[in-house]
């Protein structure tokens, strides 16, 4: 006898039915708190947190009772796993820590010094989610030297000019004006030249230390150790920074001006920036260049001496009146020319570079938004089809383009040719000028050392001195793709080899701890020598830039989205309805 559907099952295949729909349609809910997400602890691991007046034993006390047992993360110059080591990063980057936090989920703390090398990168929302404990650093007097810039190459017999930064921070116990200090430069443990200066009450101030290269105990690659004695200050690990130059017998650039003016000023200092090679710049003011000085220290050059310069220079420059080089002009290298002439004054607009040698180098320069050059002069009719113009200008955009620079190569010598006038108004100018100038003396450098005997490296450091806890980078400097290079590195410590594996931009970094590391690849003529050194931003006393917070995510909690799909009850009501619902309609004799 077939029986009738009963009230029981029609409520049993809805409810089946409703959950099946819910679980297809999957709306989100939202609910209170983070329910049984594991906890996520950022621990500062910067030198910072290791220096005077830190807290590490505390901080790493704190970071295991905030994660009760759940995840701890190091965050430095890079985030890593947990390890109760001393900190050695040399930078406290929380920006990218977060980012990382986020996309795990779940309740974060950080534990700090409240010292953030990026707070302007930090993400406001997430950081306002996290809870923040902060361990300040006992207030201390620090005196250090911050920074030291000078010539990467110099010639035997120069004199080296080191511009020098130093300053102070933090409270001093006692005093209150300026304390006087000795700033003491030296080279292979040998000192060679000292200064005495006046420490300011806070901030940081520069000054020069110049002394002739002849002190150095050895030619070739060395490391100057510029540091402060005398200070009485409570972190020394600041006190001395490096600076990496090498001596060359004879200089690879020599520049000569005369008369000296804007262009060659900056032309000078733009090679010095560009080029990987040691600048000689000689000036003659007076008509015929008879009298020539050295344009960094205005000391007489004997007119012999400029010949041998100029005689063993890769590259020579001569800026002025063609006449006046006739006596010392000989150079077996590249010559760029820059001569005086007659020339027609007005705006002169470069126009885009046409098919050049080094168009690729100009590439990306917005031409119309350059300062017109003052003077125009005439280059000579191209002699063969080995010329190549690189650069055209009209006046005040009217008229037929001249040309403003050339380029030629006879007998394997390569030289250019720069007819205009007023070019350091790109420079002057700087931003988008300054890089548009910056990168067209970088081009002209490239081509014509290209054409001579200079040992061509596929890849250099990025600096050549690295603050301690940061990674030394390097470049990929060669045509084509970059690959990996096989590298020994020399150091007090011995011998290592490393492997530089370059990304595809052409980047590459070792994480070398603090030490002087001349480097040699395995397979290849590249040769020079990296400073890691012992000074650190980290050390210096900064202000607390995170302040300690409770963060939403404690306390009430915050609201988070929830999808049914992820509430398994309603899944195991589908499935008991659908087969209660069977079960009883077999019971029942029903289909």
């Amino acid at each position: 006898m077939r029986r009738r559907v009963t009230l029981g099952l029609a409520a049993l295949r809805a409810t089946a039915v409703g959950a099946l729909v819910l679980l297809i349609w999957n709306p989100a809910a939202v609910r209170l708190g983070l329910g049984d997400a594991p906890r996520l602890v950022l621990l500062d691991a910067s030198l910072s947190m290791a220096g005077r007046g830190s807290h590490w034993t505390a901080a790493l006390d704190s970071a295991r009772a905030l994660a009760r047992g759940d995840l701890i993360w190091r965050f430095g110059a890079r985030v890593a796993g947990f390890d109760s080591t001393a900190p050695r990063d040399g930078a406290s980057r929380l920006g990218p820590a977060l980012a990382a936090a986020a996309a795990r989920g779940g309740p974060v703390a950080i534990v700090t010094d409240g010292v953030i090398s990026d707070p302007a990168d930090v993400p406001a929302d997430l950081l306002r989610r996290a809870r923040v404990v902060v361990l300040p650093r006992t207030p201390f007097f620090d005196a250090f030297v911050s920074d030291v810039t000078g010539p990467s190459r110099i010639a035997a017999g120069d004199t080296l000019r080191l511009r020098v930064s130093y300053g102070a921070a933090g409270k001093r116990e006692r005093g209150n004006g300026k304390r006087a200090a000795t700033l003491v430069a030296s080279a292979g443990g040998r000192r060679i030249a000292s200064r005495v200066v006046n420490l300011p009450d806070s901030g940081i101030v520069s000054t020069d230390l110049p002394f002739p290269v002849s002190r150095f105990p050895f030619p070739g690659w060395v490391a100057v150790e510029v540091g402060l004695e005398g200070v009485g200050d409570e972190e020394p690990r600041d006190d001395a920074r490096s600076f990496v130059l090498q001596v060359s017998p004879q200089p690879s650039i020599v520049v000569l001006a005369s008369p000296p003016d804007w262009d060659t000023r900056f032309l000078a200092h733009a090679l010095e920036a560009v080029a990987h090679a040691a600048v000689k710049v000689l000036v003659a003011a007076d008509p015929g260049g008879t009298r020539w000085r050295d344009a960094a220290t205005l000391a007489a050059v004997p007119t012999g001496e400029v010949a041998r310069a100029v005689r063993g220079a890769e590259l020579l420059v001569e800026a002025g009146e063609p006449a006046t080089f006739t006596r010392v002009s000989s150079s077996r290298g590249a010559v760029l020319l820059w001569p005086l002439g007659r020339r027609q004054e007005g705006d002169w607009y470069v126009q885009s570079p046409a098919a050049s040698p080094i168009a690729g180098e100009l590439a990306g320069v917005v031409w119309d938004s350059l300062p017109p050059v003052t003077a125009l002069g005439e280059l000579a009719p191209p002699p063969d089809s080995s010329t190549a113009i690189v650069l055209t200008a009209r006046l005040a955009r009217r008229g037929p383009p001249r040309p403003v620079i050339a380029l030629s190569q006879r007998d394997g010598k390569r030289r250019a040719v720069i007819a205009a006038g007023g070019l350091y108004r790109w420079a002057f100018r700087g931003g988008a000028s300054g890089e548009a100038y910056r990168a067209l003396v970088a081009g002209l450098t490239d081509w014509l050392l290209a054409g001579g005997n200079v040992r061509e490296e596929r890849f250099l450091p990025v600096a050549t001195v690295t603050p301690n806890g940061l990674p030394v980078q390097w470049r990929w400097t060669a045509a084509g793709e970059p690959h990996a290079v096989a590298l020994s590195l020399s150091s007090a410590r011995g011998r290592q080899q490393d492997t530089l594996r370059f990304d595809a931009g052409g980047r590459a970094e070792l994480w070398l701890p603090p030490g002087e590391y001349r480097y040699a690849a395995v397979e290849g003529p590249e040769r020079a020598l990296v400073v890691v050194d012992t000074y650190s931003d980290e050390w210096r006393p900064a202000p607390v830039v995170v302040p300690p917070k409770a963060g939403a995510s404690e306390g009430g909690g915050r609201l988070a989205g929830v999808a049914l799909r992820d509430r398994w009850w309603l899944f195991v009501l589908a499935i008991a309805a659908f087969a209660g619902e069977w079960a009883w309609r077999r019971r029942q004799g029903l289909p």
